[in-house]
């Protein structure tokens, strides 16, 4: 069983992240070739608190303790993360299995869902439409965002994709200094498990959320905002506009956006 607190470890007896796949090119020239793609892995992961099933969730099969406590830290299922005891993570037939043991007397927030949870949409097998949109917590900023922290964490978080050099498909979420230096990150093919893992990677280690800010490579949609906010975090960078729906959330948490553009980096709150 791992326990909360003990700092997150990589090595070569992780589960495989993409594999290999044939392919013919078909040029424009009329021409064809046979290609070799590396493909991202995307497996079941079924999340269970205290051995009850909750919740069944398509992702990339690495860094699994991290997406298990930032996923319950994230959808509210725990109030904090000492409510956690500790994790076990397993292969099972045709995905994982994650176990997440809470200590005595806590119990899991959230209804567990019923459908598995799809890698492109964090919300599949919500049974309530008022589950969607959850009341966000306002955060407190503790250092100004510059455009100048924001190009840096862009330009430095490809070398931070071990994942996305192999398969170029995955996502990633980074946590940053307020100056931009990138000093985490974590991947998968859905962006807001991404997210989740680096939430868990953060509490595992102990970092203060008010410390930095997450640069992500994908869209602004409202489920990053939601879990931006339950973990503390004030400032989220995206590569492409957030939705309507994902600035009102940041306006009421008081979470400032910043979306990379061709002109610069544009700033919302």
């Amino acid at each position: 069983m791992s326990l909360l607190g003990r700092p997150p470890e990589r090595d070569d007896a992780a589960p495989a992240t993409s594999r290999p796949a044939s392919g013919l090119l078909a040029r424009a020239d009329g021409g064809t070739a046979k290609v070799l793609w590396q493909i991202a892995e995307e497996v079941p992961v079924a999340l269970m608190f205290n051995s009850e099933p909750f919740a069944v969730m398509m992702a990339t099969p690495a860094d699994l303790e991290d997406f298990a406590i930032g996923f319950a830290l994230a959808e509210r299922i725990v109030p904090d993360a000492g409510a956690i005891a500790g994790i076990i993570a397993m292969p099972v037939d045709n995905g994982f299995c994650i176990d997440i043991a809470l200590r005595e007397g806590v119990q899991p927030r959230a209804a567990r869902r019923a459908i598995e949870g799809r890698s492109g949409c964090g919300l599949c097998g919500v049974e309530d439409i008022a589950e969607v949109v959850k009341p966000v917590r306002r955060v407190t900023r503790g250092f100004d965002l510059t455009e100048a922290a924001v190009h840096r964490a862009f330009e430095a978080l490809p070398a931070h994709q071990p994942m996305n050099r192999l398969n170029h498909s995955v996502h990633a979420a980074a946590w940053c200094a307020s100056g931009g230096h990138v000093l985490l990150a974590r991947e998968d093919v859905g962006r807001h498990n991404a997210l989740d893992k680096l939430i868990g990677a953060l509490a595992r280690q102990k970092i203060d959320p008010a410390s930095g800010f997450v640069a992500m490579t994908s869209r602004c949609s409202f489920e990053l905002v939601q879990k931006a906010a339950a973990a503390g975090i004030a400032y989220l960078a995206t590569i492409s506009a957030p939705t309507t729906l994902a600035l009102r959330l940041a306006g009421e948490a008081n979470i400032g956006l910043a979306v990379a553009s061709r002109e610069g980096i544009v700033f919302f709150g």
